[in-house]
């Protein structure tokens, strides 16, 4: 089971503050170093000093850390048109050494949108969009250097596109996640590397993996092809009072942390990753982070609970 750490900076961070956590994350062990694409803060958090957005900041992150891999639990689709996308993601990948991993999903923070002017349609104009942006932009990357790329989309028209830059690895890993029963499904099977649920419990996890499962074996795809992983709100302390102290600093009660996300003490959250693993078959866990200054909540869990995994 590889750990990695997943951050929300819209609830408050600078580039100085994720370049942090991710240098410890690095220094720790962990697999990757992920966070958020959002544009306004959530909740009673007073997002100073303001957004940041996710492929600035992992231009700035792939010269500034060596070696643990970068990504997002979700860039919006909503946000940017494909092709220049296309473009940003491969260039990090090339200023990183090809340690890019590249999450997208439909978008659903309306006030964001709203507070900047980013046009919000309907969830099924979303979800088309959405599906026309991963096949635009996988299709531009795999495209052989010297050929063209075309599309012709409801939404997305590409007329021979030299389909550059190319990223440095052979595939940016894709990820897809969310609990649509139907679309959701068929997208990861057809271009997802890795297929990811956020926030959901053990049961729901169970039931939308078999969806992805069902949805491979339709159109011949393994499914073991397809990673699967979870994102749950860490809080971890050596004593409960280390833990309760924690759930206070991110405005949670511990109890209810424990049994919705990864709470207690190590050995407890390491039993709970297990659970994890037997009932849903999860390769990866995404330990939410809401405390961006408490470092050393990122160095115990390397050092505690990790080995027991």
């Amino acid at each position: 089971m590889e750990l990695r750490i997943f951050t929300e900076p819209q609830q408050g961070a600078s580039y100085d503050d994720l370049l942090r956590v991710a240098r410890t994350a690095e220094d720790a062990g962990y697999g990757a170093f992920f966070r958020s694409d959002h544009y306004l803060q959530m909740g009673s958090a007073d997002g100073l000093p303001g957004p940041t957005d996710p492929w600035i900041t992992f231009a700035g992150l792939a010269r500034d850390t060596s070696t643990i891999r970068l990504g997002t639990l979700m860039t919006a689709a909503t946000f940017r048109h494909p092709g220049p996308l296309a473009i940003s993601v491969a260039q990090v990948d090339q200023m990183s050494g090809g340690r890019v991993e590249f999450g997208i999903g439909a978008g659903w923070y309306e006030a964001e949108h709203n507070a900047y002017g980013i046009p919000f349609p309907s969830l099924g104009e979303r979800f088309d969009r959405y599906e026309e942006q991963v096949a635009i932009i996988t299709g531009l990357w795999e495209t052989p250097v010297g050929g063209t790329f075309s599309f012709e989309g409801k939404h997305y028209t590409l007329t021979d596109s030299p389909a550059l830059p190319k990223p440095a690895q052979e595939r940016v890993p894709v990820l897809i996640g969310g609990m649509g029963a139907k679309r959701t499904p068929a997208l990861a099977a057809s271009y997802a590397t890795e297929f990811n649920l956020p926030f959901v419990g053990i049961d729901a996890a169970v039931e939308q993996f078999a969806r992805v499962d069902a949805a491979c074996e339709e159109i011949g795809r393994d499914p073991k092809e397809i990673i699967r992983s979870v994102a749950l709100v860490a809080c971890v302390g050596r004593t409960d009072a280390d833990v309760a102290r924690r759930a206070a600093a991110i405005g949670r009660e511990a109890g209810e942390l424990r049994e919705n996300g990864l709470a207690g003490t190590p050995a407890e959250v390491a039993d709970r990753i297990g659970a994890w693993r037997e009932a849903t078959g999860a390769q990866r866990v995404y330990l939410q982070i809401l405390d961006l200054a408490d470092l050393d909540h990122i160095t115990e869990i390397a050092t505690d609970v990790a080995p027991q995994l």
